[in-house]
């Protein structure tokens, strides 16, 4: 069993700052790809950001120069640092985190409000 924790969410003024934090626990090989995806209420889940084995990271659009993906393999941990956030920020955020064979796992997901 796989299971993923994640913490940090919670309600946060526009242009504040978060830092959400998902940790892997379980019988996983290894841990190629770690990332953060989003859903707002009514809307398809997307991707943030995300960091491979080799540390290289890619963001989405919306988030590039506000939010920095980590990781921390020897905690089997990735975090994600949200600055500048927005009202538009708001959504639940979801780690994700694939091994070496290809699958995939999902946290059960952290709110996010962003207040005016």
């Amino acid at each position: 069993q796989v299971q993923l924790v994640e913490s940090g969410g919670g309600l946060v003024q526009v242009g504040g700052s978060l830092r959400l934090s998902c940790s892997v626990f379980g019988n996983i090989i290894s841990i190629e790809e770690m990332g953060w995806y989003r859903q707002a209420p009514g809307k398809q889940r997307e991707l943030v950001a995300d960091i491979n084995s080799s540390g290289s990271t890619n963001y989405e659009d919306f988030v590039k120069g506000r939010f920095t993906i980590s990781r921390d393999d020897a905690k089997n941990s990735v975090y994600l640092q949200m600055n500048s956030l927005k009202l538009e920020d708001t959504a639940s955020y979801y780690c994700t985190v694939t091994s070496y064979f290809g699958k995939r796992y999902w946290g059960q997901g952290t709110p996010v409000t962003v207040s005016s």
